[in-house]
């Protein structure tokens, strides 16, 4: 697959013909910057990294260039968020012509034509009656709102007690303090405090004891599900607004559903009346072989959150899909005026908009939403040839995203898989390290070509450090 990619527009203005060096592919970029102490960098390890920093400085299709110059193979789809491939031409002209059109709508008590055609290509994407669409501008973002409209539905059906919410442990849901307060992972809100009052979570599901090196969805582990009774009894199902659980847990390390969990998630909602929300900020758009996750395993929920490959990662954008009976209860059931009182300057921003067509007609044309389908079987069985060599514990994979479990240094949680990734990086490979987990999940048009050079790196890398 070669797609055809964008040469950057010559700027006009000299301070942004400047910055335009920073992306010449190939050579070494004459505009390092001389100091990096004014910007606070998101989950980084700030001082260490500006002792060493890792640079980018262009894309294109499968690969980052470095600042001095290397071509860098992305294997991980800049944050699980570029499925095309960088630099798609369709994408950046749409971006380019928007801009130049129409650059900023209000979306309070205003709207523009784009935002209306992306909500109904993306409702038609999605399983049958989740086809109502609130834009946002990030995970978490789609997350809060969900939580929001979940609370919103209750309280116009009469059950405004229903204010708890249930997540589960190793569960990420953004960074906004309802995602956290849901989320599973304690090093995320050690600094916070509690956030949103009134959260239980559900055990996780990563069993190594009984489920290594599983090959696609793991065997054991649906009666985790059943934990669901139990906060249920403790707190009473009339208290409770939903269930919010990731189908695949990405940031955590690639922890792949149970065969028959989601399944049991799903009926015992049902049974106690609680919403079903599937997280699929990293699932979404041809990830895992399907549109999203939900068809892949054959289990919808009520509502559904996405980001990320929305629109390749090339502008911000989140988004919230409702089951129409849920907005129409919302919407229909106000007195006139304002139904939800909520919503994003940015809320279905134009060039987001654009983007996310673009984007979406980009996946069609290529056939990318199902690629990693057909990818599968090349990529699973390159990742499990991995087992046996030093330190790898667990081998995951489904689609197009796999994970590589190392065991730890003692008492140096995730140190040995941060030197693999500093290894990787140095030798031509950008991997994601969370914790002692090698996350990996390429742009969708990857070939063979690219997979074996990912993992003879891998393996390199992972003979070195033992």
């Amino acid at each position: 697959m070669t797609p055809d990619l964008a040469a950057p527009p010559a700027p006009a203005d000299p301070a942004l013909a400047a910055l335009a060096t920073l992306a010449a592919p190939g050579e070494p970029s004459p505009d390092v910057p001389s100091t990096m102490d004014a910007l606070w960098m998101p989950f980084t390890a700030n001082r260490a990294f500006k002792r060493a920093p890792r640079l980018l400085v262009a894309a294109e299709g499968m690969h980052y260039t470095a600042a001095d110059g290397r071509r860098i193979l992305d294997a991980v789809a800049g944050l699980w968020c570029v499925n095309a491939g960088h630099g798609r031409r369709p994408i950046v002209e749409a971006i380019q012509r928007q801009a130049a059109r129409l650059d900023f709508a209000p979306p309070f008590q205003m709207g523009h034509p784009a935002a209306f055609a992306l909500a109904e290509r993306v409702a038609a994407l999605a399983p049958a009656g989740l086809d109502r669409v609130f834009f946002g501008n990030s995970g978490s973002e789609a997350v809060d709102t969900a939580l929001k409209i979940a609370l919103a539905y209750h309280h116009a059906r009469g059950e405004p007690g229903r204010t708890r919410f249930v997540g589960r442990e190793r569960g990420y849901h953004g960074v906004g303090f309802g995602g956290l307060a849901i989320g599973g992972i304690p090093a995320n809100r050690r600094q916070f405090g509690a956030g949103l009052a009134g959260c239980d979570h559900l055990p996780h599901t990563h069993d190594l004891a009984r489920n290594a090196f599983s090959q696609g969805q793991p065997a054991h582990g649906a009666e985790l599900a059943d934990a669901l009774e139990e906060i249920v009894a403790r707190h009473g199902a009339e208290t409770i607004a939903a269930v919010v659980v990731e189908p695949v847990a990405g940031s955590t390390g690639v922890l792949l559903p149970p065969v028959g969990y989601l399944e049991r998630l799903r009926a015992l909602c049902d049974r106690h009346g609680l919403l079903l929300v599937f997280d699929e900020v990293i699932t979404g758009f041809g990830r895992v072989g399907a549109p999203f996750a939900t068809r892949r395993f054959g289990v919808t929920p009520d509502l559904l959150t996405v980001a990320k490959g929305l629109t390749n990662g090339a502008v911000p954008m989140g988004a919230t899909l409702v089951r129409r009976e849920i907005h129409d209860t919302v919407v229909q059931g106000a007195a006139d005026g304002i139904e939800l009182f909520h919503g994003y300057t940015y809320s279905a921003h134009p060039l987001a908009c654009a983007a996310g067509l673009a984007t979406l007609a980009l996946y069609e044309e290529e056939g990318l939403l199902t690629r990693a389908r057909a990818m599968e079987p090349l990529w699973s069985e390159a990742l499990h040839g991995l087992r046996g060599l030093p330190h790898v514990i667990d081998v995951r994979a489904m689609g197009l995203v796999g994970a590589v479990e190392l065991a730890p240094r003692d008492g140096r949680v995730g140190a040995r898989a941060f030197e693999a990734f500093t290894r990787c990086f140095a030798e031509g490979v950008l991997v994601r390290q969370t914790g002692d987990v090698i996350a990996l999940s390429p742009p969708l048009i990857v070939e063979e070509s690219h997979v074996a050079q990912l993992v003879e790196t891998l393996a390199r890398v992972l003979r070195a450090l033992a």
